[in-house]
């Protein structure tokens, strides 16, 4: 999908997502002031192109998994490799390649203390190129949210 077939009536229909991503077809239809199969035809090509998700947002605690933490991660070399690699680790959920005194961060959604020694030890730090890692625990999420609109 092209910057081209990203128009107005699209980031509607993804701005409607973005709050509420049940919303049924027939209700985005009347919203936006399209036909149902209009709607459903518009969705399924954002999905098919990658311009958006429609995914369920958990609390991890209420799922058993009691730790979170943000690594931030120096790495010698190939900065895309190692992201690919970090990106492959199934408790990973979150990397950035970024400026500043990180090349990348990366979030860990762990069991428990011992997972995320495990997680640093035995599968981060053993990646080829990752020069060093600082581990921020997380003691609350305050805020998370996806509804940032579309420009």
């Amino acid at each position: 999908m092209t910057d081209q077939t990203l128009d107005s009536t699209n980031k509607q229909i993804i701005e409607h997502l973005q709050r509420d991503g049940r919303m049924s077809y027939a209700t985005l239809a009347k919203t936006i002031g399209l036909s149902e199969a209009a709607v459903r035809q518009r969705v399924q090509r954002l999905l098919d192109g990658g311009l958006m998700q429609i995914v369920a947002v958990t609390d991890p605690l209420t799922l058993g998994f009691a730790r979170q933490a943000m690594v931030g991660v120096k790495v010698l070399g190939d900065m895309r490799r190692v992201a690919d690699e970090i990106a492959a680790i199934p408790e990973v959920d979150y990397v950035v390649i970024c400026a500043g005194g990180y090349d990348m961060l990366v979030e860990l959604v762990c069991t428990d203390d011992e997972h995320l020694l495990e997680l640093l030890n035995d599968k981060i730090r053993a990646v080829e190129g990752v020069a060093a890692t600082e581990t921020f625990m997380y003691l609350k999420l305050a805020k998370q949210t996806y509804a940032w609109g579309t420009r």
